[in-house]
């Protein structure tokens, strides 16, 4: 696997919260107007958000939704030293939803009395793992990194849920955001209303300032929780969560993750 498929699947199967890193997807603009406008978007895992100091986020599964519930089409897709990047065409009014979608698994066992780790997908497991490993524990993990952009006036189709892992559902719109106004979200996992997630929040800039200044909120009974923003920037939004639902045989815990990029613009 290269080695941004490899942090991806990597950073799927952990909480983000115990990790240094952050993944995200950055787009130039989040609410555009004009006949067929274009954005260009980053996907990278930093130390500081959005900084691109670490390793790009591979765009092999990026999947964007366009306003009418279709598939679009990324243009001019690159991957660099510490960044991927990819324009889009709106060509649709309304809502788009931009999201790199990971579905892997996480394998450790012991061998010749050395611990040996692995990272990959149901196809690979067979040829790369040993049928016979010693203290085998495979884990499934199930991850999204996303973000929102709106051409005109916000739109929801593409914001419905599919019901795989942990989901975003907005109350109030994600690209409707205004600093010092309170936003209500839903969290879902496989479709039902996720009680008592954790979430953190963190306002882009993290390298000019030196706390964090990170929100901590925790999803309701009915999966739902607000935030009043402070300030107008662009935020990081990530929670995590696990059981034992998973969809592969292997597997016998599921680590699940969600990550969001949002703008927040002045009143």
């Amino acid at each position: 696997m290269k080695r941004p498929l490899i942090l991806i699947v990597m950073l799927a199967a952990l909480p983000y919260t115990a990790l240094a890193h952050k993944a995200w997807l950055l787009p130039s603009q989040t609410v555009v107007a004009g006949e067929a406008p274009w954005i260009t978007v980053d996907a990278a895992v930093s130390n500081d958000l959005f900084y691109f100091n670490h390793v790009p986020i591979g765009l092999d599964n990026l999947v964007i939704t366009a306003p009418d519930g279709s598939t679009a089409t990324p243009q001019n897709p690159a991957t660099g030293r510490y960044r991927s990047v990819f324009d889009l065409q709106l060509t649709q009014p309304g809502t788009y939803r931009l999201s790199v979608r990971n579905d892997g698994l996480f394998a450790t066992w012991q061998e010749n009395g050395k611990p040996r780790r692995w990272r990959g997908n149901q196809d690979s497991f067979a040829r790369e793992v040993p049928k016979d490993a010693q203290d085998l524990q495979v884990s499934q993990a199930l991850g999204r990194v996303e973000t929102f952009v709106t051409k005109g006036a916000p739109t929801e189709r593409a914001l419905s849920s599919d019901g795989k892992g942990i989901e975003l559902l907005p109350i109030t719109h994600p690209n409707d955001l205004f600093a010092g106004e309170p936003a209500q979200f839903a969290l879902h996992i496989d479709g039902k209303p996720a009680a008592g997630l954790e979430i953190e929040i963190v306002r882009g800039g993290t390298r000019y300032r030196n706390a964090q200044n990170e929100i901590k909120l925790t999803t309701d009974a009915k999966g739902t929780f607000s935030v009043t923003w402070p300030e107008a920037g662009m935020y990081w939004l990530e929670t995590s969560s696990k059981d034992s639902k998973t969809t592969v045989p292997q597997a016998k815990q599921r680590r699940l993750s969600y990550v969001a990029t949002l703008e927040v613009l002045p009143q």
